[in-house]
């Protein structure tokens, strides 16, 4: 489509008889472009002058789709030989100036497209300079080592477009900012200074072709100052270098730089490699809310430097920099992507418009506020064009004077200047409030008015600065601008002095405060969380001092969304661990990921978004999920050193409350692995291992991966003594062995765990297979005789070896959670059902009518309310239950949901309920076998 078909607006003239005159040069085109052009040099010296220096080529142009005549301009620049690149170079820049600047002027480009061009030229200028240069110096045998068929990699040098280039955001105008690196893994220890040499020659020499201005104009102003340390180093590094310097010295306005870096020319895939390396640097593991600080500070300085602080006037406003400004809506995007995207890959975009939908789709930005600020932006970055086409000057401040602001009100197609004045004092006063709101929120306690603190809180406090938290200038800070709302708060707590103590225990214990201060400033609500984690649990306060990381994902987004179940979560977990190729990498991510969800399921649970049977369910979902998304890993990371599993491979079994489908928040794990190598002797690898062995191993191996301490911590703790031979047995057992073991040899409490016993990791044909056996097994011992007599011999060796330790032991003794889900798992044996959780056992043994349904009720009430109680107890603590020492906020966490008053009123519940299933059980084992079947 011809550039005339696609005019939507036009210039209104500022200069009548430069337009006329331009009119009447191009009398030939037609009306529409003719009112283009007219306008175009009626406000613009610079582009009327273009309009005569290439008024032939101009002319065929017009006639054209502007896209191909772009891609024309393209191609021409790489067909260029080194002797023509300096001429050749500003023939290209002139005619892509004046094509760009038409295009945008009349519409026909929106302002994407516009920006696109503009960096697409850069790019190619800036990659066929250096890969002519690399080529010249190759063949002068300059670059040791390199050949000829070097040059299409430019020898691993590259260059990194910083910036608006690297964001494909150029301005008509613009610099191009950019970083030279070379890759010193392509050349041998003995030949890194004399390559570097070169590379630092090919770089001024590059620099200066496109800088340059003669009488034929230049390419690009070009700015070397953002690489590492640039008052020291030289214009081109080393990738290692550089990586080292951000590694250790880099700031957080160089990561804020290098959310928009990227390879543009040179050695494009190993530029990609770099800045994967670089990626930890940019782009922090946890939410960085400190980042904000950071980058008020950096708008500050800027704002000082260039003297643009005062009232808002438009005479000379600076529309990058000044209030309400290009960069305000920047630095809003870039830091908000920097606190987020390090969690969040899907935000690390590099264009502005477009980091802007990402933080809206996301929840980070409220929808209308980032509609406002992108079409802001494009209406500001409009009006800069305009002000760098008037004499292709690297301008952004507005005419100091009323006539200069009228052409640009008349470049901008607005006839009314008045009119244009108010409409862009409105939209620099409506950005500004949006962004500073942003950047200096309204802060709470910010008059530093102090509240009056409780009775003894005062010593609390006063320890506060002394603790490793507060070390740095920085942290304190932040954390006395922090300090009047989080007193404020901890003073209207229910329990004041319990509210301090336990917040004083949290502080204590946290290695460093920068990052949870910025987070609670910037999320008020966050205190309320801790004060009411740190009231209910001093060692939930402790383990959240040394594990803030898990609060990021309180703000994340969808942290009081439903549970979205097991197999969301496993498909979750796999596809983090996917996208990490190192093993280690895995594991500490899936320590991570899953103490994120752990601590969820707690929250929900602390909060009473849910009760203690929907947090065990949870928590099971949770170890399944881990299980079901790290075994393949296991396996594989096994396999790279033994070969693939010999024969059908295996399956992890989970038992007792992992099978049952409830677990607490302190849960072991109880696993049994099964394998079938199928007739298999070995695997076939680098160091072959018997089969026997082979499982053995790969079951430890799956075992250090969820035990072993990390940077993360552990996963879970595992328990594998319900194997077969228990601990005399192998780790892990034959499919044939364990069918022999359990018909042949087996106890009959080992029958009972098996009711309990469902797949949740592994080969999905072997687990079918598995569970066929399990229920064909539960069928054939289904004998209530047996059954009965090993109830009865394992409730006497479960009260010899464990008996209660006390009246809120929930576990152990006559009619408490061990012994009713031991009555569960006999129900289920003699009804030979397959189900796993104590209350569908229960009912399988109503329906067989080995129990009857008041009895059946009788357990399950009580075992209800045993869980309700151990539940809430695990979370507040390992250490075993007393009401006494757990405090207000802990006792009241307790009694919620147990119909009782007091601790009193919640042990006499108790009480009354194991009272009542002891006699139940009992009932049950004395009617013996025959009545039992027998009884309705």
């Amino acid at each position: 489509m011809s550039l005339a078909a696609r005019l939507t607006r036009s210039p209104v003239p500022h200069e009548p008889d430069r337009a006329v005159e331009a009119a009447g040069r191009f009398a030939s085109q037609p009306p529409e472009i003719r009112e283009l052009l007219a306008g175009t040099a009626g406000c613009s010296p610079y582009l009327w002058g273009l309009m005569v220096q290439e008024t032939g080529w101009l002319e065929a142009a017009l006639a054209a789709d502007p896209d191909a005549v772009l891609a024309g301009l393209l191609d021409e620049v790489r067909a260029l030989p080194l002797d023509g690149l300096k001429s050749g170079l500003r023939q290209a820049k002139r005619r892509a100036a004046l094509l760009i600047a038409l295009a945008d002027l009349g519409g026909a480009w929106p302002l994407e497209r516009v920006t696109a061009a503009l960096t697409d030229f850069a790019d190619l200028c800036v990659d066929t300079s250096l890969k002519r240069l690399v080529a010249a110096e190759i063949a002068r045998g300059k670059l040791p080592g390199l050949t000829e068929a070097d040059a299409g990699t430019a020898g691993g040098m590259v260059a990194l477009a910083m910036g608006k280039q690297g964001a494909h955001e150029l301005n008509y105008s613009s610099d191009i900012d950019l970083i030279m690196l070379f890759d010193q893994d392509r050349f041998d220890e003995a030949d890194f200074h004399e390559a570097r040499s070169g590379f630092v020659k090919i770089t001024r020499r590059m620099t200066a072709l496109l800088s340059e201005l003669t009488g034929e104009g230049y390419v690009f102003r070009t700015d070397l100052r953002l690489r590492p340390d640039a008052s020291v180093t030289p214009v081109c590094i080393s990738m290692e270098a550089a990586e080292r310097y951000y590694e250790s010295l880099g700031r957080t306005w160089e990561r804020a730089a290098h959310i928009k870096a990227r390879p543009c020319a040179g050695d494009i895939a190993a530029g990609w490699a770099y800045l994967d390396r670089l990626r930890p640097f940019v782009w922090r593991k946890h939410l960085d809310f400190a980042a904000i600080q950071d980058a008020h500070d950096m708008r500050l300085k800027i704002r000082n430097h260039k003297g643009l602080h005062g009232a808002l006037a438009l005479e000379g406003h600076d529309m990058k920099l000044g209030q309400g400004g290009i960069r305000e809506i920047e630095f809003f995007t870039q830091t908000r992507q920097l606190i987020a995207g390090g969690r969040d890959a899907d935000l690390r975009v590099r264009g502005t418009l477009e980091g802007l939908a990402r933080l809206a789709a996301k929840g980070w930005v409220p929808q209308d506020v980032a509609d406002r600020l992108s079409t802001d932006y494009r209406a500001h970055r409009e009006v800069e064009h305009r002000l760098q086409m008037v004499n292709d000057a690297q301008t952004h401040k507005l005419p100091a004077t009323a006539e200069g602001l009228d052409r640009i009100a008349h470049f901008c197609g607005w006839g009314d200047p008045a009119a244009w004045r108010a409409d862009l004092t409105a939209r620099l006063s409506r950005v500004s409030g949006l962004t500073e709101g942003f950047f200096q929120p309204g802060r709470p306690g910010t008059d530093n008015a102090l509240p009056e603190l409780p009775e003894n809180a005062g010593e609390f406090v006063e320890r506060w600065p002394h603790y490793p938290c507060l070390r740095s200038a920085r942290a304190r800070e932040i954390f006395n601008r922090l300090k009047p709302d989080l007193l404020t708060r901890l003073t209207a707590a229910p329990r004041p002095i319990e509210a301090f103590a336990a917040f004083d225990g949290f502080l204590s214990g946290l290695p460093a405060g920068v990052q949870l201060f910025s987070l609670f400033q910037a999320n008020p609500q966050l205190i309320d969380l801790i004060i009411d984690i740190t009231s209910v649990s001093p060692e939930l306060a402790q383990y959240l001092s040394r594990n803030a990381g898990v609060l990021d994902a309180v703000i994340g987004g969808d942290f009081f969304q439903p549970w979205p179940g097991c197999a969301a979560l496993q498909g979750a977990l796999s596809a983090h661990l996917a996208a990490l190729k190192d093993y280690e990498r895995q594991l500490d991510a899936a320590r991570a990921w899953t103490k994120e969800w752990h601590f969820r399921v707690g929250v929900h649970f602390l909060r009473g978004l849910i009760d203690a049977g929907e947090a065990g369910r949870e928590y099971a979902d949770l170890a399944e999920a881990v299980l079901a998304a790290l075994w393949p890993h296991v396996v594989a990371g096994f396999a790279a050193k033994h070969g693939a599993p010999p024969g059908k491979g295996a399956v992890v079994l989970g038992m007792g409350s992992l099978g049952a489908g409830s677990l607490t928040a302190k849960s072991d794990l109880d696993l049994i692995v099964i394998y079938d190598a199928d007739g298999v002797e070995a695997s076939q690898g680098r160091r072959p291992l018997a089969a026997r062995a082979y499982y053995a191993r790969l079951t430890q191996a799956l075992v250090t991966a969820l035990t072993a301490p990390m940077a993360e911590g552990k996963l879970y703790e595992v328990d594998m003594r319900l194997r077969p031979s228990g601990n005399q047995g192998p780790v892990a057992t034959s499919l044939q062995s364990f069918r022999n073991y359990q018909r042949e040899e087996a106890w009959t409490w080992e029958h009972l765990a098996l009711t309990r016993a469902r797949p949740v990791a592994g080969d999905p044909a072997l687990a079918d297979e598995v569970e066929a056996f399990r229920r064909e097994l539960l069928t054939d011992k289904a004998d209530p005789g047996r059954v009965l007599a090993g109830v009865v011999d394992m409730r006497r060796r479960l009260a010899e070896a464990r008996p209660a330790r006390s009246a809120w032991d929930g576990k152990q003794g006559p009619g408490r959670g061990q012994d009713i889900e031991l009555i569960a798992s006999a129900a289920a044996l003699i009804a030979a059902s397959p189900a796993t959780s104590v209350a569908e056992q229960l009912e399988a043994g109503v329906a067989s009518g080995w129990l009857g349904a008041d009895e059946a009720q009788a357990l399950c009430d009580t075992y209800t309310l045993s869980r309700k109680v151990q539940g809430a107890a695990r979370l507040i603590s390992e250490a075993p239950l007393d009401p006494a020492r757990l405090g207000e906020g802990g006792l009241t966490f307790l009694l919620r949901g147990t119909g009782a008053e007091d601790a009193a009123a919640l042990e006499a519940l108790l009480d009354q309920g194991r009272a009542k299933a002891a006699e139940v059980i009992e009932a049950v084992i004395a009617r013996g076998p025959v009545e039992a079947r027998d009884a309705d």
